[in-house]
């Protein structure tokens, strides 16, 4: 069908309500609906946070099976410690008009969920743990994303931390948290680039189901920052079709048949749903396809979108250690390349975000194009983590006989993926072995890591260099050699805190929860705000990353609404620094606060010698706070500190301010209660403090008792009262443990496992009603009788049902 501007208004008033409720829901796994009498369009949905992925065989939402070829760039949380929104914006671009050329209309990224704990399994899909940092980066993406005429879809919308049990459980959070920590960087890039769409979460928040929130979905989203596309469901993550619509959900995928469009419509027709409603979700979506219509079909550089992709490789590798200067290899020097990982590089992470690349170019071929003197090529140990004596011994005497080894580390692929969280920060075992072998017979080690997040480092000392290049995309083996031999200034800054050991962090006891509700009681002390204000050590703090130059910070000033400082590069070459602002509140606050939050940022680019005056704006989201009795966003007024520096825990000069056009804040009556985060000592809160901070009851931690329903996860059955259930619930776990022994993670299993059992009716495409679901959990909770005969006779309703439903559309089209 030839794509043309709609005429919203006139579609929607010409539309049947049979028509409009089958709109809010797809047509397949990938594609909306189309209405062909009326020039309604179907619209083609990918993922690509940091690729395209356009399905073309048989079609999943796991990125289980093939898709179209497209360039692999680094994901977001590679892309992060480039501190870089331009840079950022040009890879949106180069993927916006990869999905343009394949008939994409609507992207599925960026994902700018904070990091709330390091072991999340999907914060290699992530920018930060900060959101100002999160929201200016995706801010950036998403105008790339667009300027090429494709929707880009910011997600997961909203408190969605972890992946186990992502689709059942409920974020509790109390509501400063909420707004300050976890909605910032989704309104940043509302009001920064006005994205065209934007993904829901599966999880409840406090509640209430992100789908169905209306709190988010309408009063915050769209009455408070002005948003005007819209909202689409995560895959599966849809609940009930009737109260989306109504909080303002406009489309539920991937299919779930005609069921949702029949609820839809009875709804209306008995008063429980107004029309008004379905026909605001039924206009954002068609202009959501209006917008889309005509995208920008240049001819696609492959090779110039590789470059690309290995110059944000390079711009965001973090260099964490160089003792001695060892780094950059000099020309002369001979290198023994030791690690699994040269060869065999992990470049991506897994689950939905997976890109099929044209090309991947690993380390131990981009050697050969570098002036580097690569003497041996060793394997130095297996990638599933087994001990390895042959290997180990031929690595040790690689390295005795080189001036420097360079090891390729990392995480294996099981270790990090959609669907589950990690359960540690470490390096396999017979990895670090490997390091503290060839460690112990040269002195000149340079490592290489690859991995999504933080790495506890406990060996790190035995070392003279680290280079953490994440997951850096199909070019990554070309940027890694571009750094470490100079060719590029390592100008990369950590988004995230690397702390010493996952014990220290103050989520470590309460992340992952296994049970129904997820308990943000750490607050507003998330990553280095906690960390710098219990002046906690820490590994690597955040904003950290070292270069081959060193820079000057001087003439500091406090501007008004801005500070300046000149940047000196007192070094011999030139290179990027990441100039860095950080707000302390006022020191006598009615608020509780962190001892310090990131106000502004610059990267800038100095040459050897030369000074560049810096100015940086700061940031009106890190001087609020939200201020729950009065339900508004306020600016306490008092003497505000202002710090610059080249990480959080890096002062060079520091300044004051004084608010006095804000608001005199009283503090709440139960300042008191709140105890433990006066100090923001928050490893450890009490039930009676987090109750003070939630303004409510803490609800339980624990699965209740009784017959399961249709929001328990499938993992539950294992307790079901029907044996039936229960076997089914042991064959799943005995398959995902056989997966998980050959070293990769099955994500079909792992999404089974954690799903509810209503996704059987979202995600199959018509075959299973929700009516059909309620008759199987009745054999679930041991009426098999009863519950099969209601199966059956469910079944039955529904094929007759969609018949006569798909009739009504066709005769209609």
């Amino acid at each position: 069908m030839s794509r043309s501007v709609l005429d919203v208004d006139s579609v929607v008033s010409s539309l049947t309500l049979l028509e409009k409720a089958a709109l809010l829901s797809g047509e397949n796994v990938w594609e909306s609906r189309s209405v062909r009498r009326l020039g309604v369009p179907s619209m083609f949905f990918a993922d690509g946070p940091h690729g395209l992925r356009r399905q073309s065989g048989p079609s999943d939402h796991l990125g289980l099976h093939e898709s179209e070829k497209s360039t692999c760039f680094p994901t977001a949380a590679t892309l992060a410690n480039s501190w870089d929104p331009q840079l950022t914006q040009r890879v949106g671009a180069a993927i916006g008009a990869e999905a343009a050329q394949q008939g994409v209309q609507v992207l599925l990224g960026p994902g700018l969920n904070i990091k709330r704990s390091p072991v999340g399994g999907r914060n290699f899909e992530y920018y930060s743990e900060d959101p100002l940092l999160s929201g200016v980066l995706a801010a950036g993406f998403v105008r790339g994303v667009q300027s090429q005429g494709v929707a880009a879809t910011p997600k997961h919308f909203a408190a969605n931390s972890q992946e186990l049990l992502r689709m059942a459980n409920d974020s509790v959070v109390d509501e400063r948290t909420l707004r300050e920590m976890y909605l910032t960087g989704f309104e940043i890039v509302v009001r920064q680039a006005a994205p065209w769409a934007l993904m829901s979460s599966y999880n409840k928040v406090n509640g209430v189901y992100a789908n169905e929130n209306s709190a988010l979905l309408s009063d915050i989203l769209r009455g408070e920052w002005g948003f005007d596309g819209a909202v689409i469901t995560d895959w599966g993550g849809g609940n009930d079709a009737v109260a989306a619509v109504e909080a303002g959900s406009a489309l539920e995928m991937p299919s779930p048949g005609l069921d949702s469009a029949r609820q839809i419509v009875s709804a209306v027709d008995r008063g429980v749903l107004a029309m008004a409603d379905v026909d605001a979700r039924v206009r954002e979506l068609l202009t959501l396809a209006a917008r889309t219509s005509t995208p920008t079909r240049g001819r696609v550089d492959v090779d110039a979108h590789h470059q690309l992709a290995r110059e944000a490789a390079a711009s965001s590798m973090v260099l964490l250690r160089n003792e001695g200067g060892v780094l950059p290899l000099a020309g002369q020097a001979r290198v023994a390349v030791v690690g699994d990982f040269a060869r065999a590089p992990r470049y991506q992470g897994a689950g939905s975000s997976q890109v099929n690349p044209y090309r991947v170019v690993d380390a131990a071929h981009a050697v050969e194009k570098t002036p580097v003197q690569c003497v041996s090529m060793t394997q130095g140990f297996r990638r599933d983590g087994v001990a390895d004596a042959a290997l180990l011994r031929e690595s040790v005497e690689a390295a005795s006989r080189a001036d420097v080894v360079v090891m390729f580390v990392g995480l294996p692929e099981l270790y990090e993926s959609e669907g589950i969280d990690r359960a540690d920060l470490s390096l396999p075992a017979n990895q670090v072995e490997a390091i503290e072998a060839v460690a112990g017979v040269n002195d000149n080690v340079v490592v290489v890591l690859a991995a999504g997040g933080v790495v506890e480092m406990p060996w790190r000392d035995r070392v003279k260099a680290i280079v953490h290049g994440y997951l850096n995309g199909q070019a990554g083996g070309q940027a890694v050699w571009d750094v470490l031999t100079g060719v590029v200034n390592p100008g990369g800054r950590l988004a995230e805190t690397f702390v010493e050991s996952l014990s220290d962090h103050p989520t470590a006891d309460i992340f992952p929860a296994d049970g129904p509700t997820a308990q943000y009681r750490e607050g507003l002390f998330v990553g280095y705000r906690y960390f710098s204000t219990v002046d906690a050590p820490v590994a690597f703090p955040f904003g950290f990353g070292l270069s081959y130059t060193s820079f000057a910070y001087e003439d500091f000033s406090v501007e008004g609404d801005s500070v300046a400082v000149t940047v000196r590069n007192t070094g011999v070459v030139a290179g990027h620094e990441v100039v860095q602002v950080y707000v302390s509140g006022p020191q006598v606050s009615a608020f509780v606060r962190p001892a310090r939050v990131l106000a502004g940022f610059s990267r800038v680019f100095v040459e050897p010698g030369e000074s560049v005056r810096v100015r940086v704006v700061l940031a009106g989201e890190a001087l609020r706070s939200f201020d729950v009795g009065r339900g508004s966003w306020v600016r306490e007024n008092g003497v505000y500190r202002v710090q610059v520096g080249s990480h959080v825990n890096d002062v060079r000069a520091e300044g004051s301010f004084e608010v006095r056009d804000g608001v005199a804040v009283e503090r709440p009556v139960n300042a008191d209660a709140l105890g433990v985060y006066w100090t923001g000592e928050v490893r450890s809160v009490p039930d009676a403090a987090f109750a003070a901070l939630l303004g409510r009851d803490v609800p339980s931690s624990q699965w209740q008792p009784g017959p399961l329903d249709v929001n328990d996860p499938i993992s539950r059955w294992s307790q079901a009262r029907s044996p039936l259930a229960r076997c089914a619930a042991w064959v799943l776990r005995s398959l995902i443990r056989r997966s998980e022994k050959k070293g990769k993670p099955d994500l079909n299993l792992l999404f089974l496992s954690n799903m509810p059992v209503r996704a059987i009716g979202k995600m199959t495409n018509g075959a299973m009603s929700m009516e059909m679901v309620h008759a199987l959990l009745l054999v679930v909770n041991g009426h098999h009788i009863r519950g099969i005969g209601r199966l059956v006779s469910a079944w039955w309703r529904n094929m007759s049902l969609n018949r006569a439903t798909r009739r009504e559309l066709a005769g209609g089209s």
